[in-house]
């Protein structure tokens, strides 16, 4: 497979007067200046990144952007998730004040899904709300977090708590930033190709496990096919249901769980999507004990997670600690656990989970060794 360089597919996301156009290539990066004058972005622009994006990406970035008469500086914030916090936000407040950021400026989020969450929080906040742009250089980030609005730090308690909706102005995916990303962040990406795959669309799951090598080696092709194919995915339930209310839920498959996976592991220390991969084996096994799927479809998924390098097992905490960690779930509603179901593949549901203790204690039974 091979993909025609500097050629890209576009997306939209229509939500009437917030609706944005998504960009997504092979060798796409040189041509975000003319993206920002498409969605006629702020000319006064910081580029907000970490030490180690930066240091393969800023340099030619900003240099495009101002050989087209931006005027743009970089602002640097810590690599990781465990700097997705208030602390962290109050840096990039501070440096975006001492510089004499007013509201006609622009914001441009360039990293994964950390940078892409707080630099969307801090655009929907500064000055009550300034424009910003998602360029998102890791897998998870271009097929899911840097596409609906969704924006939040962490608290110690519990992931993502503190955010707003905002949505952003353009999202700008280059497949090739995906050449420095370490392989664990790869295959943190590509458990959520798969969670389209599992709620959606079952031909899409198979073609994932028929192409799986392509996209492990880095085909461009290969890379562009599966982010469209998620963006459009995740695009035609955001503009359903902007603000999760009832459909918007079931892009949260595998993460009830896996949220209580990385809250209790301590952020960073299991990636994102190794978190969902084993929050999606959980779901997986749920939906079988309560009849939504066949044992057979539990094996698919874990084995097409398996082959992507994923965990699939959950880390030995009490079941307790576990059922604590979802209670405290964004999707908690009047105190009952809110699971979406896979349906055997291609297809889920929405379920209340009312008396959740003894069906996770099974659960957790089989799959914890020992």
């Amino acid at each position: 497979m091979s993909s025609p360089a500097n050629s890209y597919e576009e997306l939209w996301v229509g939500l009437g007067s917030r609706s944005y156009p998504i960009w997504i290539g092979s060798g796409i990066l040189g041509q975000l200046a003319a993206a920002l004058s498409r969605v006629e972005f702020p000319r006064r622009i910081a580029v907000v990144s970490n030490p180690t994006v930066a240091s393969f990406y800023s340099e030619p970035l900003l240099s495009d952007l101002r050989s087209a008469d931006y005027k743009v500086e970089l602002i640097q914030l810590p690599d990781g998730e465990q700097f997705k916090t208030l602390d962290t936000l109050n840096q990039l407040f501070e440096a975006l004040i001492r510089g004499n950021y007013d509201r006609h400026c622009g914001l441009i989020a360039l990293g994964g899904g950390v940078i892409g969450d707080m630099v969307g929080f801090a655009a929907a906040t500064y000055l009550r709300g300034v424009p910003f742009v998602q360029v998102p250089t890791t897998l998870l980030a271009q097929v899911d977090s840097s596409v609906g609005g969704k924006t939040a730090v962490n608290h110690p308690l519990g992931k993502n708590l503190i955010g707003a909706f905002y949505q952003p102005r353009h999202v700008h995916v280059d497949v090739d930033t995906l050449v420095t990303l370490p392989s664990r962040e790869l295959s943190s990406g590509l458990a959520e190709v798969v969670k389209y795959g599992v709620i959606c669309d079952r031909e899409f799951f198979v073609w994932l496990q028929q192409h799986g090598p392509n996209l492990l080696s880095l085909d461009p092709a290969a890379l562009v096919l599966a982010v469209k194919k998620s963006c459009q995915t995740k695009a035609n339930v955001v503009e359903s249901d902007e603000k999760e209310s009832s459909l918007r839920a079931i892009l949260n498959y595998g993460h009830t769980f896996g949220h209580a996976v990385e809250t209790l592991s301590g952020y960073g220390n299991c990636r994102h999507g190794e978190a969902v991969a084993i929050g999606m084996v959980v779901a997986a096994e749920l939906s079988r004990r309560l009849g939504r799927c066949e044992p057979a479809d539990v094996a698919a998924i874990k084995s097409l997670l398996v082959s992507f390098k994923l965990p699939v097992y959950p880390p030995s905490f009490s079941l307790d600690a576990y059922l604590e960690a979802m209670g405290r779930d964004k999707k908690v509603k009047d105190g009952r656990l809110r699971f979406i179901l896979n349906l055997g593949i291609g297809d889920c549901e929405i379920a209340d989970i009312t008396d959740p203790e003894p069906l996770f204690a099974a659960i957790l039974q089989d799959l914890i060794p020992g």
